[in-house]
């Protein structure tokens, strides 16, 4: 079964081939989109008291965390479209023009904001190191795929871009994450955490800002290095 990261960046498919014959696209643009539609709006609004993570400590907070909500959301649209192998076959000049707009008017910024919001975290010191190392390894890994694209390294390309990819999406693996430990966890209130609601917040946020991100991420390696393999066994047969 064809794995949505063994097409990411990977050489054209033939360009005879229909959309739909990569069934994963479907309920991945589904995903985004939907994830989009239920977060994105509140932010829209400019109202500072629908905003999810409030920290009124730092008045740059709150417009610093919509732009980042607004260009992460660019980011997971613009990267739906650079994984669909039937549009990069089909449509090259889109799937440039929405490389470009991947990194320079998704990844990029909100990377930053990521980064600047992430040191003022209200929940804990484990989440704020998350996001510490996050957020840069996000721009390195898209940096490193945009530039590997310019010297026409496709090879090193598609490794980056999938790392990027890996991390792009990893924030619905943190909603996920943190919906099962809040059920796992939450019978645990009285004892583990003493009846502590701030222990709580703080033990949750914790590991589902480091689960969301590293177990993608190892997945994207494992599948590279799998793929690596497979690579070295084909030439030895030749």
């Amino acid at each position: 079964m064809t794995n949505v990261l063994d097409e990411t960046i990977s050489p054209s498919p033939t360009p005879g081939r229909k959309w739909w014959r990569k069934p994963w696209i479907v309920p991945l643009g589904f995903v985004a989109v939907a994830f989009i539609a239920f977060s994105l709006p509140r932010y829209l609004t400019f109202d500072r008291a629908q905003s999810q993570v409030q920290q009124p400590e730092f008045a740059w907070h709150y417009p610093l965390l919509v732009i980042h909500v607004i260009f992460a959301s660019i980011a997971m649209l613009t990267c739906v479209l650079q994984v669909w192998p039937w549009l990069r076959a089909r449509y090259r000049h889109i799937h440039r023009l929405a490389g470009r707009v991947y990194v320079f008017a998704g990844v990029l910024p909100a990377g930053v904001t990521a980064l600047a919001i992430g040191a003022i975290t209200p929940f804990g010191p484990a989440a704020l190191s998350s996001g510490l190392v996050m957020a840069p390894l996000w721009l390195l890994f898209t940096y490193k795929g945009y530039r590997t694209a310019r010297e026409r390294l496709f090879v090193d390309h598609r490794k980056w871009m999938i790392r990027s990819f890996a991390l792009t999406m990893s924030i619905i693996t943190n909603r996920i994450w943190a919906a099962v430990l809040a059920v796992w966890l939450g019978p645990q209130f009285d004892t583990t955490f003493m009846g502590s609601e701030k222990l709580f917040t703080y033990s949750l946020s914790g590991a589902t800002t480091w689960l969301g991100w590293v177990i993608p991420l190892l997945i994207a390696e494992w599948w590279l290095q799998r793929d690596e393999v497979a690579r070295r066994r084909r030439k030895a047969r030749v």
